[in-house]
């Protein structure tokens, strides 16, 4: 997480994925645990960057959108080296709003396809823009920004391979009636 995420982007999916019985543990790239979003909440990390290890432990990896928070993130070193290293062990590596335009920088998006807020698709280099709220390349997660922020952690949570959990919270956080399933 960087100053100037986007407050639903990041939140609701850890919770999703919380929900979902998966340990989530939130990084800050600051030097301390604070972090603040784009709309000024405060929200305390579980670690920050210099102490999280290289997450070589990690199923997956997420980078919540929001501006700057994207681009705080996208000047940190350590974030993509992350990235690179999650890539090329296939591990799973998500990005919503405009965070997906670090892995299209980072040449991760080439031959993919992908989605991203509008306006940012054409920084996702080498990628098939799909305009979709989620759109799953293999493993590689994107979603288009705020209002996919729950279909986006859902999918997240069913590509960890919880498919179950992910209909059963969907149906008990009443987001099936949201989009006309009940």
């Amino acid at each position: 997480m960087a100053n100037g995420f986007e407050d639903v982007e990041a939140l609701a999916p850890i919770d999703i994925l919380r929900r979902g019985g998966q340990e989530v543990v939130t990084v800050s790239i600051n030097a301390t645990r604070e972090v603040e979003s784009a709309h000024t909440v405060t929200i305390l990390a579980d670690t920050i960057l210099t102490e999280a290890g290289d997450f070589s432990d990690a199923d997956l990896l997420m980078l919540p959108g929001g501006m700057p928070g994207a681009a705080n993130l996208d000047m940190t070193e350590g974030v993509r080296e992350a990235l690179l290293r999650q890539a090329s062990a296939g591990k799973k590596i998500a990005a919503i709003c405009a965070a997906p335009f670090i892995l299209g920088k980072l040449g991760l998006l080439k031959g993919r396809r992908a989605t991203c807020y509008p306006g940012f698709e054409k920084h996702l280099d080498g990628a098939s823009y799909t305009a979709e709220l989620v759109t799953v390349d293999d493993n590689i997660i994107t979603g288009r920004g705020p209002g996919a922020a729950m279909s986006f952690g859902y999918t997240l949570l069913r590509q960890l391979g919880f498919a179950d959990a992910a209909d059963a919270l969907q149906e008990g956080m009443m987001f099936n009636q949201l989009i006309g399933k009940n």
